[in-house]
């Protein structure tokens, strides 16, 4: 399917690997221009080489969003290189893991700046232009734990929840301005972060068990639905978070 997107501008951040360099190469695919965004410089430059070779206009972005100095410095960077983007899609790594009782302030404020603050701030960047445009999209990588809260992971678990409530409540505000704003709501991926919480084997097997469609998630099909939502196709979806999970989340609601 052409999503009919082919020469806009999209900034994806956590790009240089996992679900946001899936998520990068689908829209490359597409014919998107791409600012890409990651801590590691080294990484992310390795991404963007891998990224055009696919035949797509690249500029890597290194930088922490969980700090607010580098946000402003990417969307700097982002205008600098192919003006205001026309699609966010934000992709925040995993906050610290760890059980309710034993996560201490330091864990709460690194978690809130990384996964619900850099949604926020990038967001807050983005949208006053796409607004003027008339046309923008905005999607936000979140988790199937805003569904079902996943054991020891109390920080992805609350803050992924808050990024889906700010991005219901956006949606409201930028509708009628033909922007949309939507998120993705993974289940178990095969990524380094499920590596990092399962390690071993009957762990993992385990887990398979549980999934209705009894195997993980590779990142590229979590990819072709964020992709979906930045297309022209999905202008008429908003406000709603798509869980991208195999089945596993078993609620009607």
């Amino acid at each position: 399917m052409d999503l009919q997107i082919a020469g806009k501008t999209a900034l994806i951040t956590g790009a240089s690997k996992g679900i946001g360099f899936a998520v990068a190469s689908a829209l490359a695919a597409e014919g998107v221009r791409l600012v890409v965004n990651a801590r590691d410089a080294g990484a992310l430059g390795e991404a963007a080489e891998r990224l055009r070779a696919l035949g797509a206009e690249v500029h890597p972005v290194a930088g922490d969003v969980s700090e607010l100095k580098h946000v402003k410095s990417l969307l700097a960077a982002t205008r600098e290189a192919v003006g205001d983007p026309a699609i966010l899609v934000a992709n925040a790594g995993g906050p610290p893991t760890g059980p309710a009782e034993t996560l201490d302030d330091a864990a709460w404020a690194r978690g809130f700046e990384l996964t619900l603050m850099s949604a926020v701030r990038l967001a807050r960047g983005v949208v006053p232009a796409m607004k003027a445009a008339g046309w923008g999209r905005v999607v936000f990588v979140t988790s199937l734990s805003v569904k079902e809260p996943i054991a020891n992971l109390t920080l992805s678990n609350a803050f992924r929840s808050g990024v889906t409530a700010f991005a219901r409540t956006l949606a409201n505000e930028v509708a009628e301005h033909g922007v949309t704003v939507n998120s993705v709501a993974p289940g178990y991926t095969l990524t380094e972060r499920l590596d990092e919480l399962f390690a071993d084997d009957y762990a993992r097997a385990r887990l398979v068990s549980t999934i209705p469609a009894r195997r993980f998630a590779a990142p590229e099909e979590i990819a072709s639905a964020a992709a979906y939502l930045c297309s022209a196709q999905a202008a008429y979806v908003t406000g709603q978070m798509l869980l991208v999970d195999g089945g596993m989340v078993g609620t009607t609601y």
